[in-house]
């Protein structure tokens, strides 16, 4: 049986950069994985906040110079790679000067939301599926985790599926309580088109917020799971009509979690 290939595509990633519990959980469970047979590919956004001089942060010209569409811009998309120092982990970083070269992740000096974060959550999405395009490597599994991969189980599902290195890709969205307030600015759904996706597809993204990206995601994703962390009244409601369609799954949440990560993503494949 040839190994099973997962995909993750996250916010942050312990060691390069720590905010919220998804970097832990990015460290760990990948690496878990690959412990148990299992090829591993990671992306994040290369926020400017991470150090590329004391992480060691290296071009790959091969991989870099695709021009991403959000929107009516177009921009050139950077990757860059490093390694995580104590395990055997390479990660991927999505970069562009443009949208990431910024001394912070998501809000300014002032602590203000960036107007723009809605288009890097877009040309972030759609940069991991091109660079994986141009890796020529197919996965399994495509795990997404936070807010800003919400939108890469519809891509998966819509202008992606007929593409040989996605054809037999299977979502898991993973959700986490980084709810924030702030609406994004402008035509959301205008900006996260592409081909084979209409205004229909993308009614749940009206809400121009946090919530949109979510519902997104788990509308899509062939798998949601939650995080073990409290959530708003209105977050709770949304998994509670989730659930009702038994679109939530369930993992462990003590010493079985990486291998009740390993079931859910064997069911999913197979």
């Amino acid at each position: 049986m040839s190994k099973l290939r997962i995909l993750y595509a996250a916010t942050e990633i312990d060691p390069f950069l720590q905010t919220t519990k998804v970097a832990e959980m990015l460290r760990r469970l990948p690496a878990s994985m690959q412990e148990m047979g299992c090829e591993i590919r990671i992306f994040v956004p290369r926020f400017g906040i991470i150090n590329e001089r004391k992480n060691r942060l290296h071009e790959v010209v091969r991989l870099s110079g695709i021009n991403i569409a959000v929107g009516d811009d177009e921009k050139p998309l950077v990757i860059k790679v490093a390694s995580i120092p104590t395990a055997k982990l390479q990660v991927y970083f999505i970069d562009n000067e443009d949208y990431f070269h910024r001394k912070s992740a998501l809000v300014d000096k002032n602590d203000k939301f960036y107007a723009d974060n809605d288009e890097r959550a877009i040309f972030f999405c759609k940069g991991v599926l091109e660079t994986v395009k141009k890796l020529g490597w197919s996965p399994n599994i495509v795990h997404c985790s936070d807010w800003m991969t919400g939108l890469i189980p519809l891509y998966l599902k819509t202008t992606y599926k007929k593409d040989p290195v996605f054809k037999d890709a299977k979502s898991v969205f993973s959700i986490y309580n980084n709810e924030f307030s702030d609406k994004f600015e402008g035509n959301i759904l205008e900006k996260a088109k592409m081909l084979d996706i209409d205004d229909q597809m993308l009614a749940s993204l009206k809400t121009a917020d946090f919530s949109g990206f979510i519902k997104m995601g788990m509308e899509y994703a062939d798998s949601v799971v939650r995080s073990d962390e409290d959530f708003s009244d209105n977050m709770n409601g949304m998994f509670t009509e989730y659930a009702l369609h038994n679109r939530l799954s369930q993992v462990a949440t003590d010493e079985n979690l990486h291998s009740s990560y390993l079931a859910l993503y064997n069911e999913l494949a197979n």
